[in-house]
């Protein structure tokens, strides 16, 4: 009886007052709120962020997602009719050609234009569901295709972020380094160069992957029943210095803490039937809800997120059950943390 209700989309609702999502970022970063929770004792714990060396060991390794945040939303026009088009960039499939989500979808077709500036525009060659189509970027070579984006597009903050971002830099992670992602990896945006510095002061170390953040990550699930939920693939990287590091760590019985819920896609992704992390670099689908066993990851920070989320799905197979991790979410509710991208964090060990 369990196990069917874990597959239903309905067991992952929780109710959520709408001030406590969170509309901007917390300054500094790392003063931000920290709720601890130990899955072996059930203690819960009421911190903030900069308290986290305080649960973090020498010899512990620190798993973080080293993707950058493309300003992926752009706003153009229709060349036929001067309407008004917004474009999300979501994945990319060549130098030119892009995966998106376009607003409002109906008034494109295969062939139409759309305008950003004098120096670049793009043209639909495919439309699919939910108002995503592919389409092909045309510019000007005096300067490359990011470098175009930069001058075009805005940060992409999700639609529930409805303040005005001040300061672009607050949608990256300070350690951001490969562009590709149409979201910010959330769980590091707490994260500051000081703090970095005390966490590798402590032993811990600190090790890269990269993960390129698509939109459907932060969709909700539709599906009445969470299998027939299709995952959009996502595209990682794991090296063989940080495979072996992390192999090495794992035989020690060090403890594997991952920032984010995107560094557990890629650690869970890339672990062998011998469990084993196998260096790669290939697109990863995969889906964690109740009853997964982590085969890596054994310990997470995240952020607060979505009801019906595939996020909190992974979340609750990490803490165990569900409703363990309602009561979590409803403590935090009681509690006034803030949610979401923006919102304060959780370190479940």
């Amino acid at each position: 009886m369990k196990e069917e209700k874990n597959l239903l989309r309905s067991t992952y609702n929780y109710n959520l007052p709408e001030e406590l999502i969170a509309q901007t970022p917390i300054e500094p970063r790392d003063h931000s709120r920290l709720l601890c929770y130990n899955r072996s004792t059930e203690q819960i714990q009421h911190k903030h962020f900069y308290d986290i060396l305080d649960f973090l060991k020498k010899g512990d390794v620190l798993v973080i997602n080293n993707t950058k945040v493309l300003p992926a939303r752009l706003f153009g026009y229709k060349v036929e009719t001067g309407a008004k088009i917004e474009v999300l960039l979501q994945k990319r499939i060549d130098l030119k050609n892009w995966e998106v989500i376009t607003k409002p979808a109906k008034r494109l077709s295969i062939g139409t234009e759309i305008v950003f500036n004098e120096n670049i525009k793009c043209t639909v060659t495919q439309k699919g569901d939910y108002g995503s189509c592919n389409i092909r970027f045309d510019y000007k070579n005096d300067k490359t295709f990011e470098e175009h984006l930069m001058e075009i597009g805005t940060m992409p903050l999700p639609p529930y972020i409805k303040e005005k971002l001040k300061n672009q830099n607050r949608y990256q992670t300070v350690y951001a380094k490969y562009n590709g992602s149409s979201a910010a990896p959330t769980a590091g945006l707490h994260f500051t160069p000081e703090l970095l510095e005390k966490i590798k002061n402590k032993g811990v170390e600190i090790l890269e992957v990269l993960l390129h953040v698509g939109l459907g990550t932060f969709r909700p699930v539709k599906e009445d029943n969470i299998l027939n939920h299709e995952m959009h693939s996502e595209y990682f990287e794991i090296s063989k210095d940080v495979a072996d590091k992390i192999n090495s760590a794992k035989k020690e019985k060090r403890r594997i803490i991952a920032v984010g819920t995107t560094s557990v896609r890629v650690l869970e992704s890339a672990v062998n039937e011998n469990g084993e992390i196998v260096p790669q670099k290939r697109e990863t689908k995969i889906f964690i809800y109740p009853p997964y066993k982590y085969k890596i990851v054994d310990c997470l920070i995240t952020n607060f997120h979505l009801p019906e989320s595939t996020l909190i799905m992974l979340v609750s197979a990490f803490i165990g059950d569900i409703e363990k991790t309602l009561n979590i979410y409803q403590i935090a509710v009681k509690e006034k943390y803030r949610f979401f991208s923006f919102g304060d964090a959780m370190f479940i060990e």
